[in-house]
């Protein structure tokens, strides 16, 4: 079970590099989980996004959010976004619960004008429906990405 899951997260996190126009970390919680994440971010138009995170920690877990909201703050510098979607996470060992549920996000984000870098920090509330269900409004985190093709 452990090598399926090993090998379905190699698969997930190549192709959420080939396909994304920013690639980097999170660090934070992530669908009530701490830890280290493969972050990437998919334009589907103007003013919304994909949010893609395949998560490492106590287990391994994605959270696979649409930003139906992404708007510039001011000179296109600084932008914030809100979106929801579906988050899984499979444990690595019986101490920690699996899940399956929905999350949210609302965030900031810097992008730099002359390096192909973004910051951004975010919230994420989630709903676990299965395997317990719970809320929580706890999820912070930071994210450091590069944007392919930017500048």
């Amino acid at each position: 079970m452990k090598k399926a899951i090993l090998i379905a997260a190699m698969i997930a996190s190549t192709l959420m590099v080939a396909n994304a126009q920013e690639i980097g970390v999170r660090f934070g919680s992530y669908s009530g989980h701490g830890g280290v994440a493969l972050d990437g971010l998919f334009s589907t138009g103007e003013f919304s996004r994909i949010h893609a995170d395949l998560s490492f920690g106590s287990g391994v877990g994605i959270d696979l959010l649409w930003d139906f909201i992404y708007r510039p703050l001011d000179d296109e510098a600084f932008n914030w976004y809100a979106g929801a979607g579906p988050f899984a996470f499979v444990p690595f060992d019986a101490a920690h619960d699996w899940g399956i549920g929905a999350i949210g996000e609302v965030g900031l984000e810097y992008r730099f004008k002359n390096v192909p870098i973004s910051l951004s920090g975010d919230w994420r509330p989630y709903f676990r429906l299965l395997e317990n269900t719970d809320i929580s409004f706890g999820g912070f985190g930071i994210n450091v990405r590069y944007i392919i093709g930017g500048s």
